[in-house]
């Protein structure tokens, strides 16, 4: 008690400061209950000038939502140990948020190499020498953990003097000790600072990766090849018991293309064995290229560290000049590519089967569009990514190259080529993916001068421009530019590489037959017009609500609230405005601002000085006013929504809209997934380069969405939470519950672990971290039930409840450690663990 009265005291007393030295001194009224000099209230919209309001509602509020009180693990844990044969003692300080997230990616991983051990069979078969890779990659990564993430103190113990226990604190003295005793006092501290701990690629510093408490790295090295450890067993074991393709029945899609080689005669399944062997090779290559990149970063800042002081976010190694550096990266890339080519050459030499299920021509090009892929990513969204989710997302590029390289060369030189090497089934389904996602990027890189050039148009004022007047139709201009550029090369190079890849059948017409193969004619069309019709109706209810949202309140400060305010940027909005001057008619029009007299009033007495006149309920006399009164009466209340529960909307959204599409018809389910990737890139096009006449909407609506993970220049949750919800379905398959995973994940389990964790969490899993127990509980129960409600509808096959809870509660615990994007690497993880342990 005497511990809780203290800190009210103490503020009591420093208010009492401030007030004395206030000029205002004697104007102030004292203290009262029913008169309160700082008054917020609950939704933190607006402030009423001349009524205060009672600190009942804050206590209220306090009561409503509890912090957690307990944790069950510390934040960080010394361990003090001695080397045998000597009298040294080192003490090891680890941080047990990144400790439990990185033990439980290398127990996954060396659990997905053990399985993969266990069905090889021959030691020197293909798929023991996978596993081989695979335990040499966790081995590469538990010493890197244990170098850069762990800090080490020596501490040297005098002869007479007990060794330390780790266990049993000693207590402290009541006084200080004397200067001479401090100086034996034994303990050389050598901890790291956050600079050191986090890696960083080559030529890139702090400030071109987002703000996180941990670089998630070994999300990066472990997460590639923990998903195609789960693809290869996958495919094992269903060669073991069919010849078939691994799809389920319910895919309506043509069979997939195999050539027809009478020297290596190769079925679907066996094409798709080997391809996913090699994949799992790609896979620790890209890690190694990693691993190689942070090493040298980290070795070459050491040796060019001085006494100087840099730049916030810079360092010392890396020049100011962004020619400089991309030239050195060049120059390092190629080193690596000529580097990595020769250690394969070398390896294959020495009878070893590390990395041999690649050609020296896929050595080549992965390495260098894997590392160029890494540079262009981290500098074009730049501060979006941390390092662990830029390799990933440079990995599944890097596949979709490589899958595009392989279809383009069987393809060219098809009767010299054994099989077509994909990692999924060469279905039009692969090809359509790779025309939409790939082309995208594709259409950005070749348009790039016309969104520069209306990026910088927009972002400069009026006032600076030459020729002000002609701003608005040089913005016309480039926009034109680029939606026609669009057409051609959507229309013609990515038309004309569809069309060639599905054997000379136009990929329009083709589209057009294929909405009528469904289960019935009117299926696919009907899941069309029901997608359609339910984001058209989110989208516009959001814009209404975000209006009315800025019309009934005002931008809460940002010491008043723990999210972050993001404020569109200035540039983008006055680029919105035309810069012709007004008419006179419209300044005529124009309605003054209104006066005191004139300012609605609430019906509880309430004043709203900021708000045109509102009308009251009373006093209307038809009904439409009246039910244009009771939505402006909801929109009042919906926008009062907090961030979390609004980008939570969403998730909850998927489920509702991909759920009947996967049961349908899980194959146009696959396709349409891609086709919204595209609209998404094309969006975020209009959006950060402003291209008329779309760019400032879009920037302001999704402005309203953002969280302190998209503190980046582009803008990535929408592409997480659609990626996350289509990659288990895009990983193909024949288990139908595994296509269902991402979007349990994110829409179920994911949402409701926010609202449980954030109302009724009591206790935290560490101290360092926000995440409770109670929230992850609910993340897995409710994944488990939304599952059985599946089985229970016939929608998936019998599978066992016991190790589906197990993965789900794998997944909420990654989900409660991890500070990485949880929509990019939950679903993954989840359906490699599904996958892995035969659920």
């Amino acid at each position: 008690m005497r511990n809780s009265t203290r800190p009210a005291s103490d503020s009591h007393s420093q208010s009492g400061g401030s007030r004395r030295n206030s000029p205002t001194r004697g104007l102030r009224e004292p203290f009262t209950r029913s008169r309160s000099p700082a008054v917020h209230t609950l939704s933190g919209t607006f402030t009423l000038p001349h009524r205060t309001q009672s600190p009942a509602i804050m206590q209220k509020a306090r009561h409503t939502f509890p912090p957690p009180t307990r944790s069950l693990l510390p934040g960080s844990v010394n361990v003090t140990f001695r080397i045998p044969f000597t009298f040294s003692f080192w003490m090891v300080d680890i941080d047990v948020r990144q400790a439990a997230e990185n033990c439980l990616l290398l127990v996954s991983l060396g659990f997905g190499a053990d399985k993969l051990r266990a069905v090889a069979g021959d030691p020197f078969s293909p798929d023991m020498w996978c596993s081989i890779e695979i335990t040499l990659l966790i081995v590469a990564s538990i010493i890197y953990y244990c170098i850069t993430r762990l800090a080490w103190h020596k501490v040297i113990i005098p002869p007479s003097a007990d060794p330390p226990n780790s266990t049993t604190p000693t207590p402290r003295p009541a006084s200080p000790r004397p200067l001479e005793n401090r100086r034996s006092a034994s303990v050389l501290t050598t901890s790291l600072n956050k600079k050191e701990e986090t890696g960083f690629l080559w030529m890139t510093v702090p400030k071109n990766y987002r703000d996180a408490a941990d670089d998630g790295i070994l999300t990066g090295l472990l997460g590639g090849p923990l998903i195609v450890t789960a693809l290869l067993y996958l495919t094992i074991r269903w060669s073991q018991s069919s010849d078939s393709a691994p799809l389920p029945s319910n895919w309506l899609i043509e069979a997939p293309r195999v050539l027809s080689d009478d020297t290596y005669p190769h079925t679907a399944l066996e094409s798709l064995l080997v391809s996913r062997r090699s994949l799992v090779s790609l896979s620790t290559f890209c890690s190694t290229i990693l691993i190689v990149h942070v090493c040298a970063s980290r070795i070459t800042e050491a040796r060019h560290r001085r006494k100087i002081k840099v730049p916030d976010g810079e360092l010392n190694h890396v020049p100011r000049k962004a020619g400089r550096r991309a030239y050195l990266y060049v120059l390092f890339t190629v080193s690596v590519t000529l580097w990595i080519l020769c250690v394969k050459i070398a390896l294959g030499e020495a009878q070893l089967g590390i990395w041999q299920g690649l050609r020296n021509s896929e050595v080549v090009a992965a390495s260098l569009f894997y590392q160029f892929t890494l540079y262009i990513a981290v500098r074009l969204a730049h501060h979006g990514f941390t390092l662990g989710e830029l390799s990933l997302v440079s990995f599944g590029a890097t596949v979709l190259f490589m899958e595009m390289m392989n279809l383009t060369i069987a393809r060219v030189w098809s009767s010299s080529t054994p099989f077509i090497k994909t990692y999924r089934l060469p279905t039009p389904l692969l090809i359509y993916q790779i025309a939409l996602i790939p082309g995208s990027f594709l259409v950005g890189f070749l348009l790039s001068p016309f969104l520069y050039l209306s990026r910088q148009l927009a972002r400069r004022p009026a006032r600076r421009l030459k020729f002000p007047e002609e701003k608005l139709r040089q913005r016309r201009l480039l926009a034109l530019g680029f939606y026609g550029g669009t057409f051609l090369i959507v229309g013609g190079l990515i038309g004309l590489w569809a069309r060639w890849c599905l054997g000379n059948r136009d990929p329009w017409i083709w589209v057009v037959l294929w909405l009528l193969e469904g289960r019935t004619k009117w299926t696919r069309p009907a899941l069309l017009a029901y997608w359609a019709a339910l984001g058209s109706i989110s989208v516009a209810g959001w814009n209404r609500q975000l209006a009315r949202s800025r019309r009934y309140r005002t931008r809460p400060m940002a010491s008043m609230t723990n999210e972050s305010v993001v404020v569109p940027a200035t540039g983008i909005l006055e680029s919105a405005r035309p810069s012709t001057p007004t008419s006179s008619s419209s300044t005529n029009n124009a309605r003054p601002p209104p006066s005191p007299s004139e300012e609605s009033q609430h019906p509880l007495g309430l004043n709203f000085p900021n708000l045109p006149n509102l009308p009251n309920l009373p006093h209307l006399t038809n009904g439409t006013n009246v039910a244009t009164e009771l939505l402006d009466a909801a929109d009042k209340r919906v926008p009062t929504l907090s961030l979390n529960a609004r980008r939570k909307f969403f998730h909850v959204l998927a489920v509702v809209m991909f759920v009947p599409g996967i049961v349908v018809d899980p194959a146009f389910a696959h396709l349409s997934f891609g086709a919204a990737f595209a609209l998404f890139t094309f969006a975020e096009y209009v959006r950060y380069f402003a291209l008329y006449p779309f760019g400032a909407a879009v920037h302001v609506f999704m402005n309203e969405f953002l969280d302190q993970k998209d503190s980046g220049t582009a803008i990535l949750s929408h592409f997480y939470l659609l990626s996350g919800c289509a990659i288990t379905l895009w990983l193909e398959g024949s288990s139908r519950l595994l296509h269902f995973t991402g979007i349990l994940v994110l829409g179920v389990g994911d949402a409701l672990a926010s609202i449980v964790g954030k109302r009724f969490g009591r206790h935290k899993w560490a101290s360092s971290i926000p995440k409770t127990i109670e929230g992850s509980a609910a993340f897995t129960l409710s994944i488990m039930l939304c599952a059985w409600l599946l089985r229970l509808c016939g929608c998936t096959e019998r599978f066992s409840i016991i190790r589906y809870g197990v993965a789900a509660a794998a997944a909420s615990v990654l989900e409660a450690f991890s500070v990485q994007n949880d929509n990019l690497t939950l679903p993954l993880y989840m359906w490699s663990m599904l996958a892995l342990i035969d659920v």
